[in-house]
């Protein structure tokens, strides 16, 4: 494999499904029915990072550090505000909705006759604003989803 271009990559909302203790499987995001969200200009980041937990002992005159409980983090998403995109009017009613949404992102790096590398997972829409900017630019949307379990890998195959 090599490196590829985050353009042709998508981004699809599913349904409610609620976040769980443990971890997620690919199975567990079957018969949901995913809803592209068009006109993207920014997916973000998304991944684990472990808290930071320190002990400063006195006698070692060191800091010992340890991992703690991990975050995934927050996908932020801008795209272009198309009234009608039915993946757009899905963020719209996650962010007034207290449930958890699935999620999946698809590479574009699909080798030649193969399948691009995806990524699941479940969270929050926590924000849909919008932004006007100056006269020459585009109205945009603005899309926080906090995410809340673990990122299903599929490779490119």
């Amino acid at each position: 494999m090599s490196i590829f271009a985050t353009a042709g990559s998508s981004v699809f909302i599913g349904q409610a499904l609620p976040a769980t203790s443990t971890p997620f499987v690919l199975g567990d995001f079957a018969g949901q029915s995913w809803v592209e969200v068009n006109w993207l200009e920014t997916i973000g980041e998304f991944g684990d990072e472990s808290a930071e937990v320190t002990f400063d002992a006195i006698g070692e005159a060191r800091t010992s550090k340890l991992k703690g409980t991990r975050n995934a983090g927050n996908m932020d998403l801008v795209m272009g505000i198309v009234e009608d995109d039915a993946g757009q009017l899905a963020l719209l009613a996650a962010e007034a909705s207290p449930s958890d949404f699935a999620f999946k992102i698809v590479f574009n790096n699909a080798p030649e006759a193969g399948t691009p590398g995806e990524r699941y997972f479940v969270g929050k829409v926590m924000t849909a604003r919008e932004r006007l900017d100056t006269a020459n630019n585009v109205a945009r949307r603005g899309g926080r989803v906090g995410i809340n379990s673990n990122v299903v890998r599929v490779p490119a195959a």
